[in-house]
């Protein structure tokens, strides 16, 4: 589910670069006074648990391959404007420095993935829980119903993206110029392994922490319970314990995460719509993105756009693969250390300067 550079035309990164702007800009407006807390380490803990969880690939019907994305339990915990937030610094440290998903599909990612996942998931979260207590099991079907329901819908956004590549750009002779499968094919290659699979995975996660929590910290299902609880008073409670004291078993479960990363490498195939220009030209891999789009089989040459933009960005990690470990096990796991610590620093960065401008 994470763009590539090449899949979508420029005009199309432009808008979708537009269209997570105002969003990007409110979540910062919103959580403003969180980055002045002590609660930014939660809002990192949940950035990097997102992060690390989607390195974890997981084999999906056709031959493909998806993840969780913590969509659901970052948005029940944090809120929705915090969970754009955190999720957007994930997708963008994965772009920049390990090339999973594009530079110019950055704005595109985090509109499906954050900003779409996160509304999705607050509203059905909201809508399922009602007005029941913080340790009804109501909550813990509510929170994996989000996680559920937050997935599918950015998967079916990624989806109407790449379907109307090749209906509105196309060279002279009518071939596509950038992703090559049209709506038809598109949506249902999507949205089959996301229904059945990356969606319970994702449910479980949300269901499962929130589960856990009822029995340790309520504090941080108050946040987003306005109708049972003042989330003023949970900010207080946290602060008073400290974030990371309040999620230590949180930062262990991440801990533990990371070093199982290299788990997340066994899963055989490529993202739906991930593919590589040089697969295109690979009669193995070629048969492969043909059964997971309908037995349609893909263009005969690479599209040129796609060929043309796929290389606009080298990362300085590619695939998370260090290029100076000869283990690809321990760079994935390198790589997931990595990660987390560019995406706590980051956070970490935005709340001090968040304090400074405010003093």
């Amino acid at each position: 589910m994470h763009i590539p550079d090449g899949y979508l035309s420029p005009s199309t990164c432009v808008t979708l670069y537009a269209a997570a702007a105002p969003f990007w800009f409110a979540a910062l407006k919103k959580v403003k006074r969180l980055l002045h807390t002590r609660l930014v380490p939660l809002i990192s803990l949940f950035a990097a648990f997102s992060f690390v969880l989607m390195m974890f690939n997981i084999p999906l019907p056709g031959g493909t391959t998806g993840h969780a994305a913590g969509i659901g339990v970052a948005t029940v915990i944090l809120g929705p404007w915090a969970s754009i937030l955190a999720i957007s610094v994930a997708l963008t440290i994965q772009a920049i420095f390990f090339g999973d998903g594009g530079i110019t599909a950055i704005g595109a990612n985090c509109f499906n993935i954050a900003v779409v996942g996160s509304l999705v998931a607050y509203a059905c979260y909201r809508l399922a829980a009602g007005r029941s207590p913080l340790e009804s099991r109501r909550r813990v079907f509510a929170a994996g119903f989000a996680g559920y329901a937050a997935i599918n819908a950015a998967a079916l956004v990624t989806a109407i993206e790449f379907g109307i590549q090749p209906i509105f750009f196309q060279d002279a002779s009518g071939a596509p110029l950038y992703a090559p499968y049209p709506l038809h094919i598109a949506v249902p290659a999507m949205m089959l392994g996301h229904l059945t699979i990356a969606g319970f995975a994702e449910m479980f996660v949300s269901a499962g922490i929130v589960a856990y929590l009822q029995r340790t910290d309520l504090a941080l299902l108050k946040l987003t319970a306005p109708e049972v609880a003042d989330p003023a008073e949970a900010i207080s409670a946290i602060e008073t314990r400290g974030a990371f004291e309040s999620t230590r078993a949180l930062w262990v479960t991440l801990a533990l995460l990371m070093i199982l990363t290299p788990l997340g490498i066994f899963a055989v195939g490529t993202a739906w719509g991930e593919w590589g220009p040089s697969d295109f030209a690979d009669p193995e891999v070629r048969e492969q993105i043909a059964a997971s789009s309908l037995n349609q089989a893909p263009p005969a040459g690479v599209p040129a756009g796609m060929e043309r933009f796929a290389s606009i960005w080298t990362a300085p990690i590619p695939d998370y693969a260090p290029p100076f470990l000869k283990s690809e096990r321990l760079g994935y796991a390198l790589s997931a250390l990595l990660g987390v610590g560019l995406v706590i620093l980051t956070l970490q960065l935005a709340g001090w300067v968040a304090t400074r401008a405010s003093t």
